[in-house]
Parts: C-alpha cells; sequence; structure tokens
C-alpha cells in the first residue's frame, strides 16, 4: 500500500503543469530557458518569381540594395563582351531569380551558426558559379552593355511556349474482349 501511495504521488506530481520558466542564463546566446518553449523557427524563404505584388516589389528593392551596395561594389569587375551587364537586370527574369538565390545564400553564409569557414563556401559554392552564369557571353546578359561607354538593354526572346498535340483518339475494342481483325490483342 505504501509502494502504491508513493507512486500516486510522482504521478501527481508528475502530471501537473511545470513551474513557470526562469530566464535562462543563456538566453543571450540564443539558449531557450529549461521548460520554456523553444523560439519560433524563421518563416521560409521564397524564390522571388513566386512572389507577387508588394511582396515581390520588397524583396526586390532589397535585393537591389544588396546587388548595388554590395555585389557590384566588391565583386562587379568590368564590363566587357566576357562580362556583360545590365543597368536593368531587373527586368531579366531569369537574372532575378539567380541574384537573389545567390543573396539568400549569402545571407545564411554570412552566419555565425555557418562556421568560419561559410563565406569560403559562399564563394566557392555559390558566388563563381552564380556570376560565371549571369555575365557569360552568351548568358542572359549578353544582348545588354558590354562596354560602360555604350549603355545597352535588350531582353532575348525565349523558346515559344511547348504545344501539346493530342493524339487521334481510336476506338476501342468491344468490352467483350473481342478484338477486332488486324489489332493486337494487347
Amino acid at each position: 500500500m505504501e509502494q502504491s501511495a508513493q507512486q500516486a504521488q510522482q504521478l501527481d506530481h508528475l502530471a501537473t503543469a511545470p513551474p513557470p520558466a526562469r530566464p535562462s542564463p543563456f538566453a543571450a546566446f540564443g539558449a531557450p530557458g529549461l521548460g520554456s518553449p523553444a523560439p519560433a523557427p524563421p518563416p521560409e524563404p521564397r524564390p522571388i518569381l513566386e512572389l507577387e505584388g508588394e511582396e515581390y516589389e520588397d524583396e526586390l528593392d532589397a535585393l537591389g540594395d544588396w546587388v548595388d551596395d554590395f555585389l557590384l561594389r566588391v565583386y562587379g569587375a568590368e564590363v566587357t563582351t566576357a562580362a556583360p551587364w545590365c543597368p536593368q537586370w531587373q527586368e531579366h527574369d531569369d537574372v532575378v531569380a539567380w541574384l537573389h538565390a545567390l543573396w539568400l545564400a549569402y545571407q545564411q553564409h554570412k552566419d555565425p551558426e555557418a562556421g568560419l569557414a561559410g563565406m569560403f563556401v559562399w564563394h566557392r559554392d555559390f558566388l563563381t558559379h552564380a556570376v560565371a552564369v549571369i555575365r557569360a557571353p552568351g548568358g542572359p546578359l549578353s544582348a545588354c552593355m558590354t562596354s560602360p561607354e555604350r549603355p545597352a538593354h535588350r531582353i532575348l526572346p525565349g523558346p515559344p511556349p511547348s504545344t501539346r498535340t493530342e493524339k487521334p483518339k481510336t476506338e476501342q475494342p468491344a468490352a467483350s474482349g473481342m478484338v477486332e481483325p488486324g489489332e493486337s490483342a494487347s
């Protein structure tokens, strides 16, 4: 009986709500206190071309600030026929998509949680490839500015949309399972 009473006390104790959480001594480092819920995760980033309206415009403005104030200033290099650029890059959807992905990767890899090699990984795995694609001689900006003395902007036409051709409907064999002469029974 005594053991049963002790077990009942333990169950009651376990079933009660935990005491109010005390602030964690590690709260300054982002660690939650014992018994307190973990902070809500940040919203998942979405590709910029999936955004619409004001949400798209706000994201494009922020991206433009990063491209103009950081990316071009540090990594812009000279504009040549081998490395074209377009001052109106925001009108090239594919360039916007590439630069947005590059910016998201930059934000992730500059975070302290990325470790000491985070920025090296960004340079190696993201920056080099994205800039090579965007500024390639035959890339999306190839019809735009190839010399700072001759500003130019032209959107190259893309391929036409796919056309679906409908196959002519053939008459189905009779439901009785009998096969017409000249048809296979597969």
